[in-house]
């Protein structure tokens, strides 16, 4: 898996901390790793962004951007508003194609969710991972609503004939409520794919150092990782 593309069901549902966590589970055993943000938006031009966020967490990797926009909008609106450039499918297929030429591993982190705009001509996130012919990786979040979303996006991805290994729950909550608990078992199965991973709520707040001891074991064995769904399933339940 050359390059593995990450997107979510929505906006906030743990995607960068999802994506520092895979990273730090690939360097942790000696694979060199990208991650590339095609469209950050929201942040200023000094500040960091979401590429950098997981470079921060999971360790030494390369960090790269096509694009940044000031205002925290869909990249097409944001770029149209700020009078600047759009950046399509193509591009972000080139540079991910150049990044996988160099590294084991190239993360490619969307904005938003599945079919997020990057342009004024359509342009999506799935667009690109079909150019690249990547898997997506599903981020999503623990509670109720999540079923609907979920199944949109992986239907979505499964119409356009790529191929999604799993999803992870974003922020898994430190007291699950009644529907994140049913989720981990409804997930999978109403989806038609594996549960690949929880991520702790507030995993981003950890030192890089935690975040990179523990980060293998938020993931499952097809992300390179430990997390095991049922274990993960039964200790949920009993901690109730």
């Amino acid at each position: 898996m050359a390059v593995l593309v990450v997107t979510g069901t929505g906006t906030e549902v743990g995607k960068t901390v999802t994506t520092a966590a895979v990273a730090a589970t690939a360097l942790s055993v000696g694979r060199s790793v990208a991650v590339l943000k095609p469209a950050q938006t929201g942040v200023r031009c000094d500040e960091p962004g979401d590429a950098a966020e997981a470079a921060r967490l999971a360790g030494p990797l390369t960090a790269a951007e096509l694009a940044r926009y000031p205002e925290p909008l869909a990249p097409a609106t944001a770029a149209r508003r700020a009078a600047m450039p759009q950046i399509g499918a193509e591009a972000v297929t080139e540079a991910a194609q150049k990044l996988a030429a160099e590294h084991d591993l190239v993360l490619v982190e969307g904005a938003g969710g599945l079919l997020v705009r990057f342009d004024d001509h359509g342009a999506t996130l799935a667009d690109a991972a079909a150019l690249l012919g990547a898997p997506v990786l599903v981020v999503a979040p623990a509670g109720l609503g999540t079923l609907n979303a979920t199944e949109l996006t992986v239907r979505e991805l499964g119409r356009r004939g790529l191929r999604c290994p799993g999803v992870v729950v974003g922020s898994w909550p430190r007291l699950p409520d009644l529907a994140a608990r049913c989720n981990l078992a409804d997930l999978p199965d109403t989806a038609g794919v594996p549960l690949l991973g929880a991520v702790p709520e507030g995993a981003g707040r950890l030192s890089p150092t935690v975040f990179r001891r523990k980060a293998p074991g938020w993931v499952a064995a097809e992300l390179g990782g430990s997390w095991d769904v049922g274990a993960f399933t039964a200790l949920s339940a009993a901690a109730v």
